[in-house]
């Protein structure tokens, strides 16, 4: 995999890319916090800023993706990004540190075009016995900085400040363009469309996802594995302190330690990639954690506790690797950026909604009761696939 001149570039982009997110999130996380005194209302703002463009551009992306050259597309955003950057750190040097926000939101919103361009060149460019481990590299890279993302972007904002910290983003972001500046130039591909309107060709998409048996479960089963996990995620802090009996502040070691197994785990799927069919890898995925899920809600046993957080983490990769290369695998090149701008947004849909009823939920069911419940809805979401064949998810 590592020969393909392709997934080398891509690779070091979404490597400079990361480093680059990761320093500006925390920058603007930390300055903003001290500057307003640790007012809730604009910290809440930060996360709207970051995450807000997925739920509004992801679609319009990859329909946009789909329309456009995906070197070049990936090529302009990262730069634009980079330019984006140093307007934000001209306004902050002038005392409008507002522009932070608008800043965040104006990269994440171009990260839309840039993500499902990637998955484009991927599915032209890498054999498609390659692209299931290429899904557990790329899953791998964001492991790693799951981990070490808030050490480094809380390092650089200490020891540098707010303006070298947005320099430095700057950079990576223009860095990761030029690295892509160095691939060929963009083949030439027929639109799915055949010259329509950006409606027609994002209604179009809708459109295909509906008619595509596969793809149509899939989603199914994204959107139940969303529910579930949101259902859980605002409620790990109350596993530590009612189930555990420990200070709150032990949450962040549990973290740790998914994420550390979560690199494992992307690294040995990439390992027994070519051996495992994605759909028995997503569905092995959803029914670990969804024991794993269901072990956490009912023990209070620390270790035992523990040991299923890095049984979760080490299996978690199933679940992203296995999405994505059924996505890659079973939908035409020229559909590609609008079926992964239309799955994507439904996982994080119904995780905020799965987050929003949580509270409710602990109060109706109790924790215990909530963690079941999410884990019978991973099991759900592994019986939407397993029903189907293997051949579906082959390339068409």
């Amino acid at each position: 995999m590592w020969s393909n001149r392709y997934v080398r570039a891509i690779m070091l982009s979404r490597t400079l890319l990361q480093l680059g997110i990761w320093i500006r999130n925390f920058a603007v996380l930390l300055y903003v916090t001290d500057i307003t005194n640790n007012d809730a209302w604009y910290v809440s703002l930060i996360s709207v800023a970051e995450f807000s463009p997925i739920f509004l551009f992801a679609l319009i992306g990859g329909t946009l993706a789909d329309r456009w050259q995906p070197k070049r597309t990936m090529t302009v955003s990262d730069l634009l990004s980079g330019i984006s950057v140093a307007a934000v750190l001209i306004a902050v040097m002038n005392g409008e540190w507002i522009a932070l926000l608008i800043g965040s939101f104006v990269s994440a919103s171009l990260s839309q075009l840039s993500q499902p361009s990637a998955m484009k060149l991927y599915k032209r460019h890498v054999p498609e016995e390659q692209l299931q481990g290429v899904m557990a590299m790329s899953q791998s890279l964001v492991a790693v900085f799951t981990v070490l993302g808030p050490m480094i972007g809380t390092f650089v904002f200490m020891q540098l400040g707010i303006h070298s910290s947005l320099i430095l983003t700057g950079i990576m972001f223009l860095g990761s363009s030029v690295v892509l500046a160095t691939l060929p130039r963009d083949e030439k591909e027929a639109r799915s469309g055949g010259g329509v309107g950006f409606m027609a060709e994002l209604l179009a998409g809708i459109r295909y996802i509906g008619s595509n048996a596969s793809l149509s479960a899939l989603s199914r089963a994204f959107a139940t594995a969303g529910l579930a996990a949101g259902m859980i995620q605002p409620l790990a802090i109350f596993i530590v302190i009612e189930k555990l009996g420990l200070d709150k502040h032990v949450l962040q070691w549990f973290l740790m330690a998914n994420g550390a197994a979560m690199l494992a785990g992307g690294m040995l799927v990439m390992g027994i990639a070519r051996r495992v069919k994605p759909q028995a890898l997503l569905a092995a995925g959803l029914l670990v954690s969804a024991v794993c899920t269901a072990g956490v809600g009912a023990s209070s046993i620390i270790g035992l506790t523990a040991a299923l957080q890095v049984i979760s983490g080490l299996f978690y990769p199933c679940i992203q690797i296995g999405i994505q290369t059924m996505i890659m695998r079973g939908t035409e090149g020229a559909y590609i950026g609008r079926v992964s701008g239309a799955i994507t947004p439904v996982f994080m849909g119904m995780m905020v909604a799965g987050m929003l009823m949580s509270g409710v939920l602990k109060e109706l069911l109790t924790l215990t009761g909530v963690y079941a419940l999410s884990g019978g809805l991973l099991i759900v979401g592994a019986a939407l696939l397993v029903c189907k064949p293997s051949s579906a998810y082959t390339s068409t």
